[in-house]
């Protein structure tokens, strides 16, 4: 009788128990989809700005209100005094003379859709991130890193206004130096959101230190082993046998991507793209005329224009070919799941984007082109860091370095009944 009753009492706990993980992995999923929007719109912003900047029309707002600048002009006074004051910076003066109202509110909506998605950005991560506080889908040991990631997008707003300041006294246009730090700013923004929303669509240990017994996930010792070992270990790992050491490769390769983007950044900055618009050589030349004749010399590489798209076609063929030996080592590995899928992801979206880099040199970097071009560029930097964290995760499950789970199953008591 009395095993028949402890049966019964070990049938509840379990039941509760998978009621429990239930309700978990739908709060982190929850959140993760909440951090994907969130790194959807920064990608949108990213791809706004560069068409921003293309179509001229970075310096046309030349004021910085972080509250009230949400309210565009909503009279015929309000656009002149808002045509007035950009009539009185360089840019207008050297190349915009003669620029009519309408024209001028072209360039205006342009900025301002820039800005304001900025702001949207700030309220869908600070409104939702309080809900899912309260609610403890994010843990307390999680909020500093939430802190952390809204920090990092304010200091965006304000690296932002500092480069269009650059454009506003004696420059035609914004800072080449400035602008690739703007979008630097941004893809970090950008890949720490993306990496940790890949965090909460797996399921975490649920007896970490700091959460244990405080409702956060917490397991009484009722829970079977079977449920434990559910809960702490991740679904469909996917373990690459050979693959010692190829965690570096995958953490190199983002890096690459992110840098051969700074470098696409001086390219516009400099309006690189408008010059030696032939491939694969430079107006018949392997190196541009001219790629140093500034001194000292290093000072080319960033405000020579032909020098650099040189280096932004150098990049492109150093991505493309550590594109193909990542492919290739993870094949070799056998890799399965996810990481051989990401691997393949990586493989194909640059297969895309080099026919699409040639094409908008070739026509001169026309808007539509210049657009999927930097779209394309984020895809890539998405699947080398989804990549990056695969390898990573699976590296883990085959060392069996997840010490909370295995601590907690060794903690557990065996059932006799």
């Amino acid at each position: 009788m009395d095993g028949l009753r402890r049966s019964g009492y070990q049938a509840r706990m379990v039941a509760l128990a998978a009621a429990q993980t239930d309700s978990l992995v739908r709060s982190r999923r929850a959140v993760g989809f909440w951090l994907s929007v969130v790194a959807l719109m920064i990608a949108a912003m990213v791809v706004i700005g560069g068409l921003t900047r293309l179509t001229g029309s970075g310096l046309s707002i030349t004021e910085w209100d972080p509250v009230m600048g949400a309210i565009p002009p909503l009279s015929t006074a309000d656009w002149l005094d808002a045509f007035h004051k950009y009539q009185r910076i360089p840019q207008y003066i050297h190349e915009h003379q003669g620029m009519t109202l309408v024209q001028f509110q072209f360039i205006y909506w342009w900025e301002w859709t820039h800005r304001l998605l900025g702001r949207l950005i700030g309220a869908v991560f600070l409104l939702p991130f309080l809900f899912f506080a309260w609610t403890r889908a994010i843990t307390r040991r999680e909020i500093p890193r939430m802190i952390v990631l809204f920090a990092l997008g304010a200091l965006q707003g304000f690296v932002g206004w500092w480069m269009v300041e650059s454009g506003l006294e004696t420059r035609v246009s914004v800072s080449q130096y400035r602008l690739a730090i703007h979008l630097g700013v941004a893809l970090v923004l950008f890949a720490a959101i993306f990496w940790t929303a890949l965090e909460y669509f797996r399921i975490p240990s649920p007896l970490e230190p700091g959460e244990r017994g405080r409702g956060e996930g917490a397991l009484t010792p009722a829970h079977s082993r079977r449920d434990v070992a559910q809960i702490s270990s991740p679904p469909h790992p996917s373990p690459l046998p050979h693959m010692r050491g190829g965690e570096g490769v995958a953490l190199i390769f983002p890096v690459l991507v992110y840098l051969q983007m700074l470098l696409g950044a001086l390219v516009a900055g400099l309006h690189a793209g408008l010059i030696y618009n032939t491939w694969p050589s430079m107006d018949g030349r392997f190196l541009p005329e001219h790629p140093f004749f500034s001194a000292p010399w290093w000072i080319n590489f960033f405000e020579n224009p032909g020098l650099a798209q040189f280096d932004h076609r150098i990049g492109a063929y150093i991505v493309a070919l550590s594109a193909i030996g990542m492919w290739w080592s993870a094949m070799r590995a056998k890799a399965a799941g996810p990481a051989r899928t990401s691997a393949y992801a990586i493989l194909i979206i640059t297969f895309a984007q080099i026919p699409l880099g040639i094409a908008t040199l070739l026509d001169q970097a026309p808007l539509l082109l210049s657009a999927l071009h930097q779209l394309t560029a984020l895809a890539l930097l998405s699947a080398a860091l989804w990549h990056a964290f695969e390898m990573l995760r699976s590296l883990r499950v085959k060392d069996g370095s997840f010490s909370a789970a295995k601590a907690a199953r060794a903690a557990l008591p065996v059932s006799r009944v």
